[in-house]
């Protein structure tokens, strides 16, 4: 996307939205008679919908009986001590972004998002996870929060606390930029050409616009790419590993929430605020 390009209409970037996701809730909690309940603090994006059909069908996750989302439900696990909520298949900016904004208006202090990604650039081994500190702009939700530019970025304390952390995982994690469209079937060889120019390793759905509601906010998300496949140009393609990588999935989770948790907790420590610790927030069924 070029800089160049002109804001949508009636943008005001500073304004605040008159529709807003904690009033949705709000009825929506009214109509289905659910009950005020935050969600953990640690939620998880799973556009692809493995992690959250594992955790229903495994009774490793119990519904959220306070997720107020008309769309989807959420899935609440331990993960060695750490309590995630995890929603399946919010695919592409407009639906990854509108859930995110209900997980942070329902309590949730960090979400990340692990999705399949089609592999750009050549690399070492696939399948493996990227953490996505820059991504393309080439979608439209990210004009909505931010001005035109062409990148979104990971926020620069979550990339600090995080890259040196993650060399020792099961499957290897690189750092690299991701090219996010909301037009997968318009991949064409002009297309990837250029994200290709521009740095981008991977392409995905969804990242770009998170990471500008985290600008914007002043939210914490992590996004995360699982390349798994070369955009099927071959056969075999699509394959993400073992138990369709759900375990290393929700490995990665649980240390980038516990990282992310104790860098938090040393900043205001070294900033004077000091908080009691939190029971785990597993909804009681």
């Amino acid at each position: 996307m070029s800089a160049d390009l002109p804001s949508p209409l009636g943008k005001d970037y500073a304004a605040e939205s008159v529709f807003q996701p904690g009033n949705l809730l709000r009825e929506a909690r009214r109509q289905r008679n659910l009950p005020d309940q935050p969600v953990p603090r640690v939620c998880l994006l799973d556009p692809d919908g493995d992690i959250a059909t594992h955790l229903a069908d495994s009774g490793r996750g119990q519904r959220h009986p306070g997720w107020a989302c008309y769309h989807t439900d959420m899935w609440v696990t331990d993960l060695d001590g750490t309590t995630v909520g995890v929603v399946g298949r919010a695919v592409g900016a407009p639906f990854a972004v509108l859930v995110a904004e209900q997980m942070f208006a329902s309590g949730a202090n960090l979400v990340v998002s692990i999705t399949s990604a089609g592999q750009l650039q050549p690399l070492p081994e696939t399948p493996c996870f990227v953490l996505i500190d820059k991504a393309l702009r080439d979608e439209g939700t990210s004009l909505h929060y931010l001005p035109p530019e062409p990148w979104s970025v990971l926020p620069g304390h979550l990339k600090a606390a995080l890259e040196p952390t993650l060399h020792d995982m099961d499957e290897p994690v690189i750092t690299a930029r991701s090219w996010t469209t909301d037009a997968p079937y318009r991949e064409t060889d002009a297309a990837i050409a250029s994200a290709i120019k521009a740095g981008a390793t991977c392409v995905e759905m969804e990242a770009a616009a998170l990471y500008a509601l985290a600008e914007a906010r002043g939210y914490d998300i992590v996004c995360l790419a699982h390349i798994t496949n070369t955009m099927a140009v071959t056969e075999n393609d699509f394959e993400k590993g073992e138990a369709n990588g759900v375990h290393a999935a929700l490995a990665l989770t649980t240390h980038i929430a516990r990282t992310v948790m104790a860098n938090s907790h040393a900043r205001r420590n070294d900033e004077g605020h000091h908080e009691p610790p939190q029971a785990p927030q597993l909804p009681t069924m």
